[in-house]
């Protein structure tokens, strides 16, 4: 039963006894069926009737395969394989169904069902066994082996039965192909061919009888060779020269192909080619976004539209790899692809190819790009190149690189900074020391110009004040140098700021929270570039610190070492360090096009001459500057030292190192000790200029003034509140945490303040000296004459504000001394004591020592001509012989007196419309000297006073001393007692006796003397309310 099961399934070519659709492969015939016999004869009713499996029996004359259960291949060609086989081991009958229990795809899988299959060429014993027979014992398999072979034997001896029964037919289906061959071949030959002997016609088969006789009859039965032939038939023969029997009809079917081609040529290609265009346009318009991937993507990289580019990339990349998914099923046996398929996978090709020569082109320029940008200042936070090279690394791990392009840029950056910070620090030195040098061979600014700006404290606005420190040229190399040291060490816009947005984003990447916002590319191959390694960490780390110690190297360099030397840079090639560096990296503040510092390279500007100067020491001050230009500029300077100092020690790196800081502790501390230095030496410089400003122009507020001693205030207090914020930078001290950067100044520092501060008061009150006691003109000494002041005329105003009287010079000069010792001096050593915290006893005594003695020698020049004056006015009148009068009761004063008292208004004159406040002192003083040119005079004379003599010498002094009664001084009086009393011893008692008896009358002519002469003497009255 199981024999007739599996015969069946092998004939009706099916699976199952019982199926439950129709096969598909039954509905498709092949050629066989489509050649169906011409026979106009009509066949039997009986044998147009079918069996209802009519469609799944062969009939015998149908050319399909003989062996039961062949099937057909996808392309319709047959083989000898059947869909299923018994087990050649005399096993189960079907040896499909027990791979499908095992779970095999055996009906899917046509390979792998071949290979299970014994009539296959791919048969594997090896794999048949394994599936099969896995759990096979040694003795069924050995009885397998014994139905194996029986079952060849008996397949054996049907071939042999086979042979032998169709022998015949063999033979004759051989000598039908010799004759037909031989025919075609002779066909149109003249020799004769030999008769083949006849034989006995042999009883066919139906079949065969058919194909003898339709054979016999035409022209390739043998006989028709012997027959004349027309010569037209060798053109049929199989012969070279008949080219194989096309000859004849390859004439006659070029000429139809031409006239074919010429009437329907047109139409039918027209018509080929509109096919041809419709399925190209359907396919471009299917594949149109394909199409669209190769300019897209170039435009967006030329718009450098990061994110588009990727997105163009992804979806090219999506294409190909659809692309490729089709190429590997059609190559894995899956079925072939169609027109369509074909033409996208081949234009997915080209476009993938093109596609990655642009990225390849767009990752060099991104790298490129990744190398040279620039990181923009603080100040540009917001704006959309902050974020570009964050934006070049994140295209560059979107499309997929090798190296690490964070690394990469860090490194970039680094080696960027570093070139850029040594590069910026020699360019802006060597710029500084040109003007350096242009200044110092200049002519000095001349000493008008240096008053007017020693006289802007007091002159000038605030809100004016930095435009008249100092000269435009010297302000130029001011602004230079404080805007190279704040490209330097500014935090907004300068290379600092720069420094540490790169540790910002360095540690960023460190602790991984940049890594958040950038892509890790496709299929995740750029997750491995998000991480740092340990040692790269350090060596960020180290490279920051690097950084750090270049910016502190170089600008403790500008400040502490002296001008350098050599200023070839700016006339010989700059080699970059890297090939890669930026052209930005080699460039200062100022441009190298700054006609300032073009000049010819052959003849550079010669080193600053060497004359002693203070400011030659110092490689960031200019020549001739001042100390208030030098103040506020350094203010700035070194507030910006300091605070980035501070800055940088926050920094985590810098904070773990205490070399680092100790080294920025070092730069604050040794630009500040220079910085002040440099303006102590300034300082005495300006001071010394001081007595240029004595002009002995009255002050607009104290007449008895001139301007020098308001100016020297508001100067000196400039320079001290200067200085003081020089030594403190009050304003980074004020910030939390200064203390542990900003120090107190050292001992030293204070020790020079002090000193400069003594020795510039010393140097104005030296020069002030100097200045009063100059002779201008011959005229001087002829001011001081009697009749001069004499004929002074009433009308006339007595200022002396010129200047050029040198009495008016010592006048105003002892007024200022004397505004210096009440006032100004405590005023600035107060000032200079709350500034720094220090008292100053010792110098606080010697500068009031100093103006005592100053005053005094002042008051001696310009009382000392006219006392002498007044003493030889008075002993030349009392030694005179007409001293004495010729009567006893004299009731005139001698003319000497009246001199020397109009000399006093003179004096009284000059000093009132002076200086006020001294007048009280010189009269007393001259008065002093009168009293004592008085006793000198009378002792003077040898001879004994008469009561005449007594009488006018008492008259004579009395008069005086009335007169100035108001300045008399306790020395005075002294010396007036001892003239009564020498005049005592110089007379006998009558005279004494007399001369008591005068006095009631002499007191009555001294009070008509004073009446006449009180307009002359008015002055000296004393006015009531003072």
């Amino acid at each position: 039963m199981t024999s007739d099961v599996h015969t069946l399934l092998n004939h009706y070519n099916i699976n199952t006894l019982y199926p439950s659709a129709w096969p598909a492969e039954k509905d498709e015939s092949d050629t066989s069926n489509d050649e169906q016999p011409t026979n106009k004869t009509k066949r039997p009713a009986h044998s147009q009737a079918k069996s209802r499996y009519s469609a799944l029996i062969r009939s015998g004359s149908d050319r399909r395969s003989l062996v039961p259960g062949s099937e057909k291949t996808g392309d319709g060609i047959e083989n000898l394989v059947q869909k299923d086989e018994p087990d050649p081991l005399g096993g189960p009958d079907s040896v499909v169904r027990i791979l499908r229990q095992q779970g095999l795809p055996v009906e899917e899988d046509q390979r792998l069902r071949n290979r299970f299959l014994l009539s296959s060429t791919t048969f594997s014993p090896t794999l048949y066994l394994s599936q099969v027979h896995s759990d096979a014992s040694t003795q069924s398999l050995l009885r397998g082996l014994e139905s194996l072979s029986k079952s060849i034997d008996q397949k054996s001896a049907s071939l042999k039965v086979l042979v032998e029964s169709n022998f015949e037919r063999f033979v004759r289906a051989k000598t039908t192909i010799d004759n037909v061959y031989a025919e075609m071949r002779n066909q149109g030959v003249d020799a004769p061919v030999p008769e083949r002997p006849r034989t006995r016609p042999r009883i066919t088969s139906k079949g065969s009888a058919h194909f003898r006789n339709s054979s016999a009859q035409g022209s390739f039965s043998p006989r028709g060779v012997d027959k004349a032939l027309p010569s037209d038939k060798k053109k049929h023969a199989l012969v070279k020269e008949s080219e194989y029997g096309v000859q004849g009809i390859k004439a006659p079917l070029i000429e139809v192909a031409v006239k074919a081609e010429e009437i329907w040529g047109p139409a039918l290609g027209g018509q080929a080619r509109e096919e041809t265009l419709k399925s190209a346009l359907a396919s471009v318009e299917e594949c149109s976004a394909i199409f669209k991937i190769g300019p897209a993507l170039s435009s967006y990289a030329k718009r450098r539209d990061y994110d588009s580019v990727v997105n163009e990339y992804r979806k090219a990349r999506r294409f190909a790899e659809e692309a490729r998914a089709m190429a590997n099923q059609a190559s894995g046996g899956q079925g072939p692809l169609t027109d369509s398929q074909v033409y996208r996978v081949v234009i997915t090709a080209r476009m993938w190819s093109g596609v990655e020569k642009q990225i390849d082109d767009f990752r060099r320029e991104i790298w490129r790009r990744l190398t040279n940008v620039e990181a923009p200042p603080p100040s540009a936070a917001g704006q959309n190149t902050t974020d570009e090279p964050m934006a070049l690394i994140g295209v560059l791990l979107e499309l997929g690189v090798e190296d690490n392009p964070i690394w990469f840029w860090l490194l970039s950056r680094y080696d960027y900074l570093k070139t850029k910070i040594t590069a910026s620090f020699e360019r802006s030195r060597v710029e500084i020391e040109i003007l350096r040098r242009r200044l110092a061979h200049a002519e000095p600014p001349p000493s008008k110009s240096a008053i007017t700006h020693l006289k802007g404290p007091r002159d000038t606005a605030s809100h004016d004040k930095s435009h008249h420190l100092d000269s435009p040229d010297v302000l130029e190399l001011w602004d230079l140098i404080h805007s190279s040291v704040s490209y330097l060490l500014s935090t907004a816009g300068g290379l600092l700021g720069e420094v540490i947005e790169f540790w910002d984003k360095a540690q960023a990447f460190i602790d991984g929270k940049i890594q958040r916002t950038l892509p890790i590319g496709l299929d995740g191959q750029s997750r491995k570039h998000h991480r740092l390694s340990t040692d790269g960490v350090k060596d960020l780390q180290k490279g920051f610190v690097e950084l750090i110690e270049m910016l502190r190297d170089s600008v403790f360099a500008f400040f502490a070492e002296p001008p350098i030397e050599d200023v070839s840079m700016l006339y010989s090639p700059f080699p970059s360090t890297t090939p890669t560096t930026p052209k930005s990296a080699v460039f200062a503040p100022f441009a190298h096009q700054d006609s300032r510092f073009k000049f010819d390279a052959s003849n550079p500007p010669p080193p600053s001459p060497k004359r002693g100067e203070a400011w030659e020491d110092y490689a960031f001050w200019p020549p001739h500057a001042n100390a208030l230009g030098g103040i506020h500029y350094l203010e700035k300077v070194l507030t910006l030292v300091a605070a980035a100092a501070m800055e940088l020690g926050d920094l985590r790196p810098v904070s773990s190192s205490s070399r680092v800081q100790e080294g920025l502790k070092t730069l604050i501390n040794g630009t500040r000790e220079r910085c002040v230095s440099a303006v102590a030496a300034a300082w005495i410089r300006d001071a010394e200029m001081f007595h240029l400003m004595e002009t002995f122009v009255r002050h607009s507020d104290r007449r008895d003034l001139t301007s020098l001693p308001a100016y020297f205030l508001a100067f000196e207090n400039a320079v001290l509140s200067g200085l003081q914020r020089l030594a403190y930078i009050p304003d980074v001290a004020s910030r939390a945490g200064s203390s542990s950067w900003i120090t107190p100044p050292t001992s030293t520092t204070l020790k020079l303040i002090r000193r400069d501060f003594t020795k510039t008061i010393y140097v104005v009150l030296s020069d002030m000296i100097k200045d009063a006691e100059k002779h201008t003109s011959p005229q001087d000494t002829q001011s001081l004459e009697p009749m001069n002041a004499i004929s002074l005329s009433a009308n006339e105003s007595f200022d002396g504000g010129n200047g050029e009287s040198q009495s008016i010079r010592l006048l105003l000069t002892m007024s200022n001394i004397k505004y210096f010792q009440a006032d100004l001096i405590p005023q600035l050593i107060t000032h200079f004591e709350t500034a720094f915290s220090l008292r100053i006893p010792e110098e606080t005594k010697t500068i009031k020592d100093v103006l005592g003695q100053i005053d005094a020698k002042l008051f001696k020049s310009y009382t000392g001509p006219s006392a002498e004056k007044l003493a030889s006015m008075i002993y030349n009148g009392i030694t005179s012989p007409s001293w004495v009068p010729t009567t006893d009761h004299p009731t005139e004063l001698r003319p000497y007196v009246y001199e020397a008292l109009l000399f006093v208004v003179y004096i009284h004159s000059e000093v009132s419309t002076t200086a006020a406040p001294l007048l009280h002192a010189i009269i007393s003083h001259l008065f002093e000297r009168m009293v004592h040119a008085f006793l000198s005079a009378l002792l003077a004379r040898a001879d004994r006073y008469t009561l005449a003599a007594l009488t006018q010498a008492t008259l004579d002094v009395e008069f005086v001393a009335g007169i100035l009664s108001q300045y008399t001084t306790a020395r005075a009086g002294e010396l007036q007692n001892e003239i009564y009393q020498q005049l005592d011893a110089r007379t006998d008692a009558s005279a004494r006796q007399r001369l008591r008896k005068e006095l009631p009358g002499m007191r009555t002519v001294l009070k008509k003397l004073r009446e006449g002469t009180r307009g002359e003497f008015a002055c000296f009255k004393k006015v009531k309310g003072k």
